[in-house]
């Protein structure tokens, strides 16, 4: 497993954490979409280091009771995505409205030889599940991904 990875940009940052034989995901930004959106890079890291190119959009849409049930919906998405497609995403787009989120995923093909991927997530689990801003009201959001 990776050590853990810290990437910055102010309050918007993403990172992993350990977890036994999984791995933890964790976006941080200034809104909830801004932390999915971090998480989401995350994710893709988890898979490979290498450049993913944003040559094609994917729409797509989840539901959900409450932000953390939305936060795993999301991942899971993106998880079914890249399994469907055969394909990695690099930049995200999330919008929330409720218990709706709508998002654009932009990526490309995987190249087995360029991306090497490190392993195919099978999906984002409730275990440390959170949610939520910080006292100075960076919000984050966190779980354990199933790889």
């Amino acid at each position: 497993m990776r050590q853990p990875e810290t990437h910055r940009a102010e309050q918007v940052r993403w990172e992993h954490f350990p977890h036994e034989a999984d791995v933890g995901v964790r976006g941080y930004g200034s809104t909830p979409a801004q932390a999915f959106e971090q998480a989401a890079r995350a994710l893709t890291a988890v898979v490979t280091n290498a450049d993913v190119e944003q040559r094609f959009a994917i729409e797509v849409t989840c539901d959900a009771p409450d932000l953390e049930l939305l936060f795993v919906e999301w991942l899971n998405a993106i998880i079914y995505e890249m399994a469907v497609r055969k394909m990695l995403f690099s930049r995200f787009r999330v919008a929330i409205d409720d218990t709706r989120l709508t998002g654009t995923l932009w990526g490309e093909k995987v190249d087995v030889a360029r991306h090497a991927p490190a392993c195919e997530p099978k999906g984002a689990t409730y275990t440390a599940l959170k949610v939520a801003p910080d006292q100075s009201g960076t919000w984050s959001a966190s779980c354990i991904v199933d790889v």
